[in-house]
C-alpha cells in the first residue's frame, strides 16, 4: 500500500538549477512572449479591421491567433515569475487551471486548424458551392463547436487527474503542469476516468490528422490537374501555409505527448515542451504575414490609414 499523503502544491523543475542562468531563462521566455502576443495580436487586428479580409479563412484565422494567445498565456508568464522571483512552488489549483487550460486550448486549436483544412478543400475541390457551404453561421457553427470540444476535453481530464490522490515527490520535471508529469506521481490504482479522458484525447487527435491528410489528398489531386504551372502555384500558395501550421503543431505535440517516459527528465524533455508552447504561436502569424499577399496588403492599408485621416481632416479644417 503506498504511502498517500495530502499534496497541497507541486514544485515546478525550471531549466536551471542555478538562480542567475535561472533569471536569464525568464528574462528570455518574456522577450518570446511578448513577441509572440503582438503578432498575433497584429494578425487579430488585421482581420477585424480591414473588410477585404472578411473571409471564412482568414475568420478561422483570428480565432487560430486568440487561441495563441491564450496557450502561451498559460505556463510563459508563471514560469517568467517564478524565474525572477525563485519560487517554483505551485498550488493544486494553479495546477488544475493550467491543466484544464492548456487542454481546452491545445484541443480548441486542433479543431480550427482542421477547419481551416476543410475550408481549402471546399475553396479548391468544391468552388461553386464554397458561399453556400462556408457560410458565416457555418463558419461560427464549427468555432464554436471547436470551443467547446476544447472545454469539454479539459473538464474531463481535469477532472480526471485530481480526482486521484499523489503521492511521493512533488517535483513535476517541467515549467509547467503537464499531465504525463502528473500521471507519474499518482498513486491511485483506479484509472479509468483518466485512462477514458486519455482514450478520447487520442481519438480525437488522429481523427484530426486524419480529417486534415484526407483533405490534402482531395486537394493535391485536384490542384494537379489545374492546366497552367501559375494556377497550381496559386492554389498551393493559399495551402502552404495552414499545412506548415498544422504539421508544426502536430509534430511538437506527438514528441511531448507520445514520447515514452523516462525516470530522469532530460533536457531534450523540456525543450521540446517549449517548441509545444512557443513554436506554434510564433509560427503562426510569421507564415501567414510572410507568405500571405492579402495580409501584407492589409498591413499597408492599416499604416496609410492615419495618414489619409489626418489629411482628410485637414482638407476640412481648411
Amino acid at each position: 500500500m503506498p504511502n498517500v499523503t495530502k499534496i497541497t502544491s507541486f514544485i515546478l523543475m525550471g531549466f536551471s538549477d542555478v538562480s542567475e542562468l535561472q533569471t536569464v531563462c525568464g528574462l528570455f521566455f518574456l522577450v518570446m512572449y511578448l513577441a509572440v502576443i503582438m503578432s498575433n495580436f497584429l494578425i487579430i487586428t488585421l482581420v477585424t479591421l480591414d473588410l477585404k479580409l472578411k473571409t471564412p479563412m482568414y475568420f478561422f484565422l483570428k480565432n487560430l491567433s486568440l487561441l495563441d494567445i491564450f496557450f502561451i498565456s498559460v505556463s510563459i508568464p508563471n514560469f517568467f515569475i517564478n524565474s525572477i522571483t525563485h519560487t517554483n512552488s505551485i498550488s493544486i489549483l494553479g495546477c488544475a487551471l493550467q491543466v484544464f487550460l492548456m487542454t481546452t486550448f491545445t484541443s480548441g486549436e486542433g479543431c480550427i486548424l482542421t477547419a481551416m483544412s476543410y475550408d481549402r478543400y471546399i475553396a479548391i475541390c468544391s468552388p461553386l458551392h464554397y458561399e453556400t457551404i462556408m457560410s458565416s453561421g457555418n463558419c461560427v457553427l464549427m468555432v464554436g463547436v471547436s470551443w467547446a470540444t476544447g472545454v469539454l476535453l479539459g473538464v474531463l481530464y481535469t477532472a480526471g487527474i485530481f480526482s486521484m490522490p499523489f503521492c511521493g515527490s512533488r517535483v513535476i520535471p517541467q515549467f509547467f503542469c503537464d499531465i504525463p508529469s502528473l500521471l507519474k506521481i499518482s498513486c491511485s490504482d483506479k484509472l479509468l476516468v483518466i485512462y477514458i479522458s486519455l482514450g478520447i484525447g487520442f481519438c480525437l487527435g488522429m481523427s484530426f490528422f486524419i480529417s486534415v491528410v484526407i483533405s490534402y489528398c482531395y486537394i493535391f489531386s485536384t490542384v494537379l490537374k489545374i492546366p497552367t504551372t501559375k494556377g497550381q502555384s496559386k492554389a498551393f500558395a493559399t495551402c502552404l501555409p495552414h499545412l506548415t501550421v498544422f504539421s508544426t503543431f502536430i509534430a511538437t505535440a506527438c514528441f511531448v505527448y507520445l514520447k515514452p517516459s523516462s525516470e530522469e527528465p532530460s533536457a531534450s524533455d523540456r525543450l521540446f515542451s517549449v517548441l509545444h508552447t512557443v513554436l506554434p504561436p510564433a509560427l503562426n502569424p510569421v507564415i501567414y504575414s510572410l507568405r500571405n499577399t492579402d495580409i501584407k496588403c492589409a498591413l499597408r492599408r492599416l499604416q496609410k490609414a492615419p495618414i489619409i485621416i489626418t489629411f482628410s481632416k485637414e482638407m476640412e479644417t481648411s
